[in-house]
């Protein structure tokens, strides 16, 4: 925002119709980060969780299935 009165943020009402719309824009897209965004991102994987995704990639590609989630949720006894 480039409006500024002696060192203070300006208030709404002194905003230009640009600035404002910046400032909602900027507004809506941290928000939208923040609801969205990757809390992992930048961080590495371990090697043994690298492995057992490689694993089930393999065991995936080669036709082989986990149990179905209706048949997990039975199990738990958890509704679907």
């Amino acid at each position: 925002m480039s409006t500024k009165v002696k060192g203070k943020e300006p208030t709404v009402k002194e905003l230009t119709i640009k600035e404002l719309k910046t400032l909602i824009r900027e507004t809506v897209q941290e928000t939208l980060q923040d609801i969205f965004g990757d809390p992992d991102e930048g961080l590495e994987l371990k090697e043994e969780v690298k492995a057992e995704l490689r694993q089930s990639l393999a065991e995936f590609e080669r036709g082989e299935r986990g149990i179905p989630a209706e048949e997990l949720a039975k199990e738990l006894g958890l509704k679907l």
